[in-house]
Formats: structure tokens, C-alpha cells, sequence
């Protein structure tokens, strides 16, 4: 398969409602893009089979911390999945196909896995997209608990997710009540492309990392910042009509940005090179 028609198919899958997303597969889609081989549907049917191994652990009474005893005793305990914080930054560890073949990854794969087996024993639970780390939740009502997968699935409450934000940012930090609220699939998705795209800018890998904001723009077309780092690389790249239109979209949307000066700046020099 060509990376144009994976990226074809990632289009297709998130242009719906957050609700109605497939997000083992919209993950799958993004990993396709780099797997052109990946057969899809194999890793959902793995995904299936996990689920029903599961479900015969299950306990007989579902009481929420029940539920996750035995998610975290099956992920961690039967199947072996970690944490991979020894290669925390290898790209393998933000793309499904590989967190599954590896039984690694990093917080936001591993709480994929995680939810996809929760949903499919139909206990729900979604996605926490704190600061710094990742974690997930029942949705129950009055249901306040967190559970970090990364960490072996240890289950956390509210004060422990301020203490890990003060761990994180300094003693100072605050938490926001935003910080522990569900997400969606299409922030999920954004989240593993941010990911991805810091990790080719690091490398430095351009193509790379312009393919993640692409996807992640189809996400979220409004994302100003997107438009912006965009319009930068370009501009690196000597891609300086594309560099302008992204360029003056940011501005002309976010006319107060704290950056205006320098981007108006890069604005006229482009206009000079290209002489108009």
C-alpha cells in the first residue's frame, strides 16, 4: 500500500464525530503510513482475541476497581506489556502495530491498548490527556479515579495527579480541572502525531515531521500553532509560497499572537526573495 492511500484512509476515518471514531484504527491508519505492508484488520482481530482471553478473567461482579484489577493483571502480568522508558523517544513506541508486536510504549499507546480492551469488555473508560503524561478513566458517575498505564495501570486519585503535575512543573504547578477531563478520539490522535512530529524535528527527519502535522491538521484544521510550525518549515525548506500562505493564515487568525513581529518579518523576506 502507498503512503498516499494509508493517508487516504486516515482522512476517511476521522471525518465523523469524535464519538463515531474508530481509534484503534484511525491509530492503525497512522501507523500504515510507515508500515505500508500493515495489515489492519490482523491487529484488530489481535486486539479481539486479547479481549475475549480477558474476558474469561473477568471478575463476576463488576465493580470498577474489580474491572481494573483485572485489566492490569491480564496487560501487565499475563501479556507483559511495559513502560518503555529506556528508548522512551523511538517512534516505534507511537505507532500501534508496534507497541502490540513489542508490548512496549509510551503513556498515550499504552492507554490505547488499554481502552481498546475496555471497550470491547464493554467497561468504560477514555482517555486523561494531562500535561506531560497520559492516563485513563472509567466514565462512571462519581467515579473520580485515574489509572497510569505506563506505570503498570497504578491507580491514582486527584491529589496524586496534582503531586505528579508538581513532579512534572515544579512545585508551583497548578492543576487546571481541564487536566483530568476525558478526550476525545480526534485530541487521542492529535496527541500520538504531536509525538511523533517533535520526535522527527529532533532527528531532524522534515518529511516526517511535516506528514505528522498534516494528519494533524486534519484533526484539528483550526490549530493556529499547527499552521505556524508549518509555515516555519517550510520556510527552512525553501518552500517559500507554501511558507507564506501558512504564514499569513496564522496571523490573519491570530493577529495578537506574541510572535506577530518575527513573523511578520519572515513575511517580508520571503516577499523579497520571491520578489513581490
Amino acid at each position: 500500500m502507498s503512503p498516499s492511500l494509508a493517508r487516504d484512509r486516515f482522512t476517511q476515518a476521522v471525518q465523523r464525530p469524535d464519538e463515531a471514531i474508530n481509534l484503534g484504527l484511525a491509530a492503525l491508519y497512522i501507523a500504515q503510513e510507515e508500515y505500508p505492508e500493515l495489515d489492519c484488520g490482523a491487529y484488530l482481530r489481535r486486539l479481539d482475541t486479547m479481549a475475549d482471553e480477558l474476558r474469561e478473567r473477568l471478575p463476576a461482579e463488576a465493580y470498577p476497581l474489580k474491572m481494573i484489577r483485572a485489566l492490569n493483571h491480564y496487560l501487565f502480568e499475563t501479556q507483559g506489556f511495559v513502560g518503555n522508558s529506556q528508548d522512551y523517544y523511538n517512534p516505534q513506541n507511537s505507532f500501534l502495530n508496534q507497541v502490540l508486536d513489542r508490548r512496549t510504549g509510551i503513556p498515550i499507546t499504552l492507554s490505547l491498548v488499554y481502552l481498546e480492551l475496555a471497550k470491547r469488555i464493554d467497561f468504560p473508560m477514555a482517555g486523561v490527556g494531562m500535561p506531560g503524561h497520559f492516563l485513563v478513566r472509567p466514565t462512571l458517575a462519581d467515579m473520580a479515579i485515574f489509572v497510569d498505564v505506563f506505570h503498570q495501570g497504578e491507580v491514582l486519585f486527584e491529589e496524586d495527579c496534582r503531586d505528579l503535575i508538581r513532579t512534572l512543573y515544579g512545585a508551583d504547578a497548578r492543576m487546571l480541572p481541564q487536566h483530568l477531563e476525558a478526550i476525545g478520539a480526534k485530541p487521542f490522535l492529535a496527541r500520538i502525531l504531536t509525538n511523533l512530529k517533535m520526535i522527527y524535528l529532533q532527528r531532524p527527519d522534515i518529511p516526517r515531521a511535516l506528514a505528522a502535522i498534516d494528519r494533524i491538521l486534519l484533526l484539528i484544521p483550526n490549530s493556529l500553532a499547527e499552521r505556524r510550525d508549518r509555515g516555519l518549515i517550510y520556510y527552512r525548506e525553501g518552500k517559500l509560497l507554501k511558507a507564506r500562505d501558512d504564514l499569513k493564515y496564522y496571523l490573519l487568525n491570530h493577529p495578537d499572537a506574541p510572535d506577530t513581529f518575527e513573523i511578520q518579518q519572515l513575511i517580508s523576506q520571503i516577499n523579497m526573495l520571491l520578489g513581490s
